[in-house]
């Protein structure tokens, strides 16, 4: 039965009508995992060297023991977002002599399957075998490769339960946020009060029982719930959803904009993936201490321009480059309206540069590195405001592809084209370039001011500039309603 589910499944994406669009994306992605794998392989082929070499004081498995409970909170977290819940049209079956437990098994296998696991695989092989050059005790590892793997299965069914609760999303990143700064004070140790946990796996070979029980049992409740969830009647369910009604009517005082303003601020709070761009927008507040807290990068000036774009630009980058995608299901409809364009394009303009200045007002405590950090993450604030949001806001003009907003917001590539890919290039690498050159030919006050200076001048013509892109959009109008009216594009 599972071949056959396995064979149904292979027909249903061949047979697909859209398995030809946006087959480039597709392909590219496709690379980007090998291209990924291959790093983690040699990453893991590596990681007992520069274990050796970070901390020549202690055992690499002592020391990868110490960071292990960081691992598994991020990814949990990671996997929150962008692991995809396994999906199969279970209605056909429903009728014909095939056990529901069989469709639960079925499921929960393709899940186990996920390339998010063969991540984890492909890193701590390679591990495994250094550490079996290295004169280490081929049972130990060996088991502790299973620990392991039994580990990331916990990790896998667990984000089936989880997935859906943002109470769980916030109390693992509260948690992950908390131990990391108790550590990075050193006000408690957490890595080292569940390191000899963790180091117990390789130690004391037969614990590997206990990670090995918790994932069966994990697997189990998902079993019995999704079990549960398998019936025929399950859509003729009405669904009740509780209203929640908010008339934003600050919005008003800017003018005609502020019901364009009501429309995306509805939007972003009501639908999945724009809600998700706004969590992930706080989340990489903490990108920064990478960067400032690592040895490695804290010498490399550039790389800290690199963190102030992103950083106090994040949203603008996660927003920005599907607008208008984001208004597809009724951008026909406004268009076929007495709606004046510019209107349109400046409320976009006023959403994004509140979030570039609320996100710089964020990165504020990043002082704490020094007054440079400061003015580096000021300078490339003032660059987003100036140039890159013009930037972003003509690259939308040939955004085509429609979104559903109620799809699943990660690993999801609705909406995604070459521009999405293109835009990158004068978001994040003209900055950096033009950074570097002025650090490096003058200092970082001269690179610092080359920035702001053009946030300055493209702030100053910003209507000039508004008015090319407005007139950009109306030309390109009818091909993105007909683009938005392709489903599942």
């Amino acid at each position: 039965m599972f071949k056959q589910f396995t064979s149904l499944q292979w027909k249903s994406f061949f047979r697909s009508s859209n398995l030809g669009k946006s087959l480039g994306i597709k392909i590219l992605m496709g690379f980007f995992g090998v291209y990924m794998l291959v790093s983690l392989a040699g990453l893991g082929a590596g990681m007992y060297f520069i274990l050796r070499k970070i901390f020549p004081d202690q055992s690499p498995m002592w020391s990868i023991s110490q960071y292990f409970i960081y691992w598994v909170l991020i990814e949990l977290f990671l996997r929150y977002f962008m692991q995809k819940l396994p999906v199969m049209d279970i209605k056909p079956f429903l009728t014909t002599p095939v056990k529901k437990s069989t469709i639960a098994h079925y499921i929960l296998g393709r899940s186990a399957a996920s390339i998010y696991n063969l991540l984890t695989l492909f890193f701590i092989i390679p591990f495994a075998i250094v550490l079996l050059f290295n004169s280490y005790p081929g049972l130990n590892v060996l088991l502790w490769v299973v620990a392991v793997m039994a580990i990331v299965l916990c990790i896998n069914y667990l984000n089936l339960l989880i997935n859906k609760n943002e109470k769980a999303l916030i109390g693992i990143a509260s948690i992950l946020i908390i131990g990391y700064g108790l550590d990075y004070f050193g006000i408690f140790s957490i890595k080292e009060l569940l390191a000899p946990v963790f180091h117990a796996l390789y130690a004391y070979p037969i614990t590997v029982l206990i990670p090995i029980v918790l994932a069966f049992g994990i697997y189990y409740i998902n079993y019995k719930f999704l079990k549960d969830k398998i019936y025929l009647d399950a859509k003729l369910k009405s669904k009740k959803v509780e209203a929640n009604t908010s008339d934003l009517a600050w919005t008003k005082r800017f003018g005609e904009m502020g019901s364009f303003l009501q429309l995306d601020l509805k939007m972003i709070w009501r639908n999945k993936r724009t809600k998700s761009q706004v969590f992930i927008s706080l989340l990489f507040v903490f990108y920064g201490l990478i960067f400032y807290t690592v040895d490695v990068y804290s010498s490399m000036v550039p790389m800290k321009a690199f963190v102030g774009i992103f950083m106090t630009g994040i949203f603008l980058s996660n927003f920005g480059q599907f607008i208008p995608a984001w208004d597809s299901s009724y951008y026909s409809m406004m268009m076929s309206q007495n709606i004046p364009m510019r209107k349109y394009l400046e409320s976009k303009v006023i959403l994004i540069s509140v979030s570039v200045v609320f996100m710089f007002l964020l990165t504020i405590p990043y002082v704490y590195f020094g007054w440079e950090a400061l003015a580096i993450n000021f300078g490339c604030a003032l660059y987003n405001l100036g140039v890159n949001i013009p930037v972003i806001l003509y690259f939308g003009s040939f955004n085509k592809k429609r979104i559903e907003l109620d799809q699943s917001p990660f690993g999801n590539m609705q909406g995604t084209s070459a521009t999405q890919f293109l835009i990158m290039l004068p978001v994040l690498v003209v900055p950096i370039i033009l950074f570097s050159i002025f650090y490096y030919v003058f200092n970082i006050q001269v690179a610092v001011i080359v920035l702001s200076v053009l946030g300055v001048i493209g702030f100053a013509m910003k209507n000039y500039l508004l008015n090319l892109i407005t007139e950009q959009y109306k030309r390109k109008k009818y091909g993105m309603i007909a683009g938005f009216k392709e489903k599942a594009s």
